[in-house]
């Protein structure tokens, strides 16, 4: 089953897709599809994230006063007229580093997760199918945050998540950080998972199910708990 096949059967026919994924793993062409297009957005949205945090920085007073005078204008001064090198971090190495973690990192935990029910299945067949349901989340999600944030001239103002719903929502508050958990493609790509999981650890749906949201419930806790931790330091 060539990548083609393999991403129409993502979305199509998840079940017998995932299956067949498990059963004989292939992973490094869709990695490799995956992560240029990762830095291909991420390239793209770079100027309009600089622009949303210069804005950021202008509108948090408490952040300016914490500063102080001139370690603030120093800030200002960078993000207004960032280094060549910068562009190069932010769009290209950074997200290179963090891409790959997420990549190789959550089916390490899933396969952890996975020994509570089952001894079957092993960290190459839990790592193709993870990567193969990210394409949900990583081609189709970014593809139309894209178009959101091109519409918007925004990134911290775009969502796909629940938080959608109420624009006038201050980004950085506890109740947005919560409903943007709640992202329609991150739901849909443990959806999809759980199909795969079934099949690599031959366990019944359900427990596939509460495997995959349970591992997106311990997720976003943690990203909830990081951008608490970060508001309180001004980030």
């Amino acid at each position: 089953m060539n990548f083609f096949n393999r991403l129409q059967g993502v979305f199509f026919s998840p079940k017998d897709t995932l299956k067949a994924i498990s059963e004989k793993p292939v992973w490094i062409d869709t990695m490799i599809i995956l992560l240029v297009v990762i830095m291909i957005f991420s390239f793209i949205i770079i100027p309009y994230a600089q622009k949303d945090q210069i804005q950021v920085l202008k509108n948090n007073v408490e952040l300016q006063e914490r500063l102080g005078e001139e370690a603030y204008q120093r800030q200002l001064e960078f993000l207004e007229n960032p280094p060549k090198w910068f562009f190069f971090v932010t769009s290209i190495i950074g997200p290179f580093f963090v891409t790959m973690i997420g990549f190789f990192l959550p089916p390490l935990i899933l396969l952890a997760f996975g020994r509570m029910f089952s001894t079957e299945g092993n960290y190459k067949q839990t790592l193709s199918v993870y990567l193969h349901a990210s394409i949900v989340h990583n081609i189709f999600g970014n593809a139309v945050r894209l178009v959101l944030i091109l519409t918007r001239k925004s990134v911290m103002q775009t969502t796909t998540s629940l938080a959608l719903f109420f624009p006038k929502m201050e980004v950085t508050s506890t109740n947005f950080r919560v409903l943007s958990q709640f992202d329609f493609f991150q739901i849909w790509l443990f959806g999809i998972l759980a199909f795969g999981l079934s099949s690599v650890f031959k366990i019944d749906i359900k427990k596939a199910l509460f495997l995959s949201y349970g591992f997106w419930f311990l997720k976003s806790l943690l990203y909830i708990g990081l951008g608490a931790l970060g508001g309180q330091f001004g980030g």
